[in-house]
């Protein structure tokens, strides 16, 4: 999936869309896809100028993102439907390796559980098959 058909499961724009591509996907259970850190993003010039450093906060909102994406498209829903993909909760939050300028941070997500419209999600992100990030995001599809 690429980001024009992502644009079609998220609200988010630039410079806010944080999901480059999606690279595999199973409905209703599992998504995968990525983020090209690059330099040019605005958030680097203030965090650190000399030491560029994704912000975790940043990481959060991708895996939400993709999970958004694996939500959306299970149900067979789009923000253009009137719906909007909300956090609910954050869990279990872990940021173990550091996020930098050059990096393709994978982004996974998978189901836990589904409740009508609440969904519970076990989140990762990876930077060359190491472990950057880890959560559980639970989140609400509702009407915009």
């Amino acid at each position: 999936m690429d980001v024009i058909e992502i644009q079609k499961y998220l609200p988010h724009r630039y410079p806010m869309l944080f999901v480059d591509r999606v690279t595999d996907y199973e409905e209703g259970h599992f998504i995968r896809g990525f983020k090209n850190v690059t330099y040019n993003e605005q958030m680097f010039q203030g965090h650190f100028p000399d030491n560029p450093i994704l912000p975790g906060v940043v990481i959060i909102e991708a895996l939400a993102q993709v999970s958004g994406v694996l939500g959306f498209r299970t149900v067979d829903m789009k923000p253009e439907d009137g719906f909007l993909y909300l956090f609910a909760g954050i869990d279990k939050v872990r940021f173990k390796h550091r996020v930098i300028p050059g990096d393709r941070l994978v982004l996974e997500s998978t189901v836990i559980n589904r409740k009508r419209h609440i969904w519970k999600f076990d989140v990762r992100a990876l930077v060359d098959d190491r472990v950057a990030v880890t959560a559980q995001l639970t989140c609400a599809i509702v009407d915009s």
